[in-house]
């Protein structure tokens, strides 16, 4: 019982340290200098995230420190849904996994997904009457990136995205509501059976079954280095709540850290257009697998290439998932006129907001988008949403012409009615008409979302050299994996990734461990 008292004391201190914004330099929420630099740049910007990140942390409950061992078959860096993923098949397969995550709670940047997971040729389609194919899907992946995607990669990605749903609800992680994102002809995008935000579901589930399988996860264990003998990974060097510092030995590692989306110093390096734009990621996204992984001869592709999502809250860095377009939203300018496709890809959209004066718009909807997508309800307890009880009364909210208000959803409506929207082509998003009071409209513009760059893995997650060989023992997904999605992410592509991608290197580092 002291035990638990202790941990929860524990818990609870660090909970407070992050929202309090850990001001010195020895907190772990950033692991190097740069990071910390980069937070005290945009602390405005990062407080209310740091908030989020611990929300509902106290449901969770996690490894005591003096469970510890100084060996284990797989050290898995990051608790995050590839971390999770990987962990559980590795279990699965009769390896005992540990998971490490430098932050006070498991989920990262996973937890703030929003709109949902992409995937085709599932049973949840066939059931709903979605036609949909594997080769559609790829086919509309490689050109929302541009035809720059790792093709090898992309084609592993879409024939394994069924089996990725079918794996998550035979753990008790259904989701069986599907709506559609920018990019897609298809209704593809899997969300919770009640229409909620994916990230937070998906991380309780994933947190409740690594539990059950007596998977150890322990937080507040920074991984400051990737052991290597003999020209194998073998090891990590960890620092727990940033005092006591343990080497522990694996026969393999897998790296699952996230991009460097909240790092601001290596976004700027590679793309300095990008400074002073507000970020979606949680503040542990600071590229350190990928740093780490570079000290070890590991190469990297794209890091240039970071997706700057269209519709994010700018006081806040939320980001206002796509799912409130998938389900009819419309983009309006402040001269309350639509100007572009709103399920164009993301890259497109964006381009389309910076064209406008202000480089700003409003998300405006009806009851109807409201009521299908449960995240809106978390938009709303957060100040964002702006309502009227009439499309006039929401025009003056807004401070937008009424009469172009009004006329704008008029048009709309009438596209929907006739499946052509003249205007700018949009041809998805259109099962339902904006006419049902009260109205709504959220104000957004764009902000950094994804870093599509990072390490170079093959289909085996294997960590490529140079040379585009494996080093030995070392396996990486997710986030911190460059190449899948080329110059442009679709929107529902990133959570796929970590699940297909994190079980993929726990079958696949489990069987390098019994091979040895």
């Amino acid at each position: 019982m002291k035990k638990k008292t202790a941990a929860a004391l524990l818990l609870i201190l660090s909970v407070m340290l992050v929202i309090a914004g850990c001001g010195n330099g020895n907190s772990n929420n950033n692991t190097s200098s740069n990071a910390n630099e980069n937070k005290s740049k945009n602390s405005a910007t990062n407080a209310p995230k740091e908030t989020e990140a611990v929300s509902g942390a106290s449901e969770a409950s996690y490894t005591p420190f003096d469970q510890l061992k100084d060996k284990y078959d797989i050290i898995i860096v990051g608790a995050g849904g590839a971390g999770m993923s990987a962990a559980l098949e590795a279990k699965e397969k009769g390896m005992n996994p540990v998971i490490l995550e430098k932050m006070p709670v498991a989920g990262g940047n996973t937890t703030k997904s929003s709109s949902g997971m992409n995937a085709s040729q599932t049973k949840f389609q066939k059931e709903q009457g979605i036609e949909d194919s594997n080769d559609l899907f790829y086919e509309e992946t490689l050109k929302g990136g541009h035809d720059t995607n790792d093709k090898e990669m992309l084609r592993f990605f879409v024939d394994n995205s069924a089996s990725a749903i079918d794996w998550l609800d035979s753990i008790g992680i259904r989701l069986n509501n599907i709506t559609i994102t920018g990019g897609m002809k298809e209704k593809r995008t899997h969300r919770p059976e009640d229409g909620s935000a994916v990230g937070q579901y998906l991380v309780k589930g994933l947190v409740k079954n690594v539990q059950e399988k007596g998977i150890p996860l322990f937080v507040n264990a920074d991984v400051k280095e990737i052991t290597e003998k003999d020209g194998k990974a073998n090891g990590v060097k960890v620092l727990f709540n940033q005092k006591d510092e343990k080497t522990i030995t694996a026969a393999a590692v897998i790296v699952t850290t996230g991009g460097f989306g909240a790092n601001m110093d290596m976004i700027s390096k590679v793309r300095p257009d990008l400074e002073g734009y507000v970020t979606t990621n949680q503040i542990g996204s600071t590229g350190d697998g990928i740093q780490m992984i570079e000290k070890l001869g590991g190469t990297t592709v794209d890091m240039d290439q970071i997706q700057v999502h269209p519709t994010v809250q700018q006081d806040k860095s939320y980001l206002i998932g796509e799912a409130v377009r998938g389900e009819g939203a419309l983009l309006v300018s402040s001269e309350g006129k639509r100007f572009t496709n709103e399920l164009d890809t993301r890259d497109k959209v964006t381009a389309a907001i910076n064209t406008l004066p202000e480089k700003s718009a409003f998300l405006v909807f009806d009851s109807g988008v409201k009521t299908r997508v449960k995240a809106i309800e978390q938009y709303d307890k957060m100040g964002f949403v702006i309502q009227g009880d009439s499309i006039e009364a929401l025009a003056k909210e807004m401070n937008v012409p009424t009469d172009q208000l009004q006329k704008t959803l008029d048009t709309w409506n009438s596209s929907v009615k006739n499946k052509k929207d003249a205007e700018f082509g949009r041809t998805t998003g259109m099962d339902n008409d904006l006419s049902g009071a009260p109205y709504y409209a959220i104000k957004i513009g764009p902000g950094i979302h994804y870093t599509m760059g990072g390490v170079k893995i093959n289909t085996n997650t294997e960590v490529l050299n140079k040379d585009g060989k494996p080093i030995t023992g070392l396996f990486a997904a997710g986030e911190v994996v460059g190449g899948l999605h080329g110059q442009n992410r679709i929107g529902g592509n990133s959570v796929a990734e970590i699940i297909i991608f994190g079980r993929q290197a726990g079958i696949k580092s489990a069987e390098f461990v019994k091979a040895q």
